[in-house]
């Protein structure tokens, strides 16, 4: 066989695999509108991210990607009712997926787990301890020893209590030793919106939640949830939690859109061909987390679910410690003896 015909033969080879996996890939073709349950209120973290990612998908898929809000029970509601939807393809959520990993422990969302979902992260977010810009709290030293005396009347904004700032609030106050009384609203959003406003004393909500606020000089931030600063765009870098709090168990929350298993194998096959190539490539993905303090960080399959155990682990384990576990998180696989996962449900 002369090269010329091996080249050509290769050439008609590669062609058939590049047309085959062309076709595979697109072998999804959605006739209708796909709704994205955001179980949150509007301008939430959750709501932020996905209206950034939405008209990525939508565009690749050549079909319009809807964003629902529909808030309730600390996202339990909304997550309820995807999972209640017919597995077609047309009906998916977004969360923080460490939500979605622990509601069986809390009892919102009874027997599920991590594993009912098919998993696409785009970014990791932070909480941030914020006061209204006229608050007495300077820094988080002074909050904090204030919490420590009168901290049943200090009101702390969040979006409930399986929420970032509801998690965040609880961790702080297990390892500072002190009492504190939560407000609770629809989403991040609205309970930054408040806190800025004057209605509550402090938030702890996600910094994509409140970066406006705080560049707007309406929020002040006294911390970060993490063992680093946190520098958002326009401000001072915002310290570390740490600095006050230097064994604060910390893990990266991770935000992103999850797809209920039981759906056709060629929905998962194009939503994996089209997070690979275009949201882990995405210009604007990457703008939204610079600008507003979050990780850009997208991932999906085996490596999102590896990203997502250790906060739903660490957000599992603490709720045990917290007597606010309905269900031992044993029941999803997860043992709080040695904070690790020992299976899958």
């Amino acid at each position: 066989m002369g090269l010329s015909t091996r080249a050509a033969l290769a050439l008609a080879a590669s062609a058939f695999v590049l047309a085959a996996t062309s076709a595979f890939a697109q072998a999804w073709k959605p006739d209708r509108p796909i709704n994205i349950i955001v179980p949150w209120g509007a301008g939430g973290s959750t709501d932020q991210v996905t209206r950034v990612t939405a008209p990525i998908i939508a565009e690749a898929l050549g079909q319009s990607v809807v964003v629902v809000n529909q808030p309730g029970a600390s996202g339990a509601v909304g997550t309820q009712e995807v999972l209640n939807a017919p597995k077609d393809g047309y009906t998916w959520t977004a969360n923080a997926v460490a939500n979605n990993a622990t509601y069986a422990v809390t009892g919102l969302v009874p027997n599920t787990s991590i594993d009912d979902w098919h998993i696409y992260l785009s970014v990791a977010n932070v909480p941030v301890v914020s006061v209204p810009a006229d608050s007495e709290f300077k820094d988080f030293g002074q909050l904090l020893e204030a919490l420590k005396t009168r901290g049943g009347e200090i009101t702390i904004a969040t979006a409930g209590i399986t929420s970032s700032g509801g998690t965040a609030i609880a961790a702080l106050a297990d390892e500072g030793g002190f009492d504190y009384n939560m407000i609770t609203y629809d989403g991040g959003g609205p309970a930054a919106i408040a806190t800025a406003s004057g209605e509550a004393m402090v938030t702890t909500q996600l910094a994509v939640e409140q970066a406006e606020l705080i560049r707007g000089g309406r929020l002040r931030a006294l911390a970060v949830l993490s063992d680093k600063p946190l520098a958002l765009e326009g401000i001072e870098p915002i310290p570390p939690v740490t600095q006050w709090l230097p064994e604060l168990p910390m893990a990266p929350d991770y935000f992103g859109i999850l797809i209920p298993r039981g759906v056709p194998d060629e929905v998962v096959a194009t939503m994996d061909k089209i997070w690979q190539e275009k949201v882990m490539n995405s210009e604007e993905l990457r703008k939204y987390a610079e600008t507003f303090g979050a990780v850009f960080a997208p991932s999906y399959g085996e490596e999102a679910r590896a990203r997502a155990m250790p906060v739903a682990i660490l957000e599992a384990c603490s709720s045990v410690e917290r007597n606010e576990a309905v269900n031992d998180p044993s029941t999803i696989g997860i043992d709080c003896k040695t904070r690790t996962e020992v299976g899958k449900q």
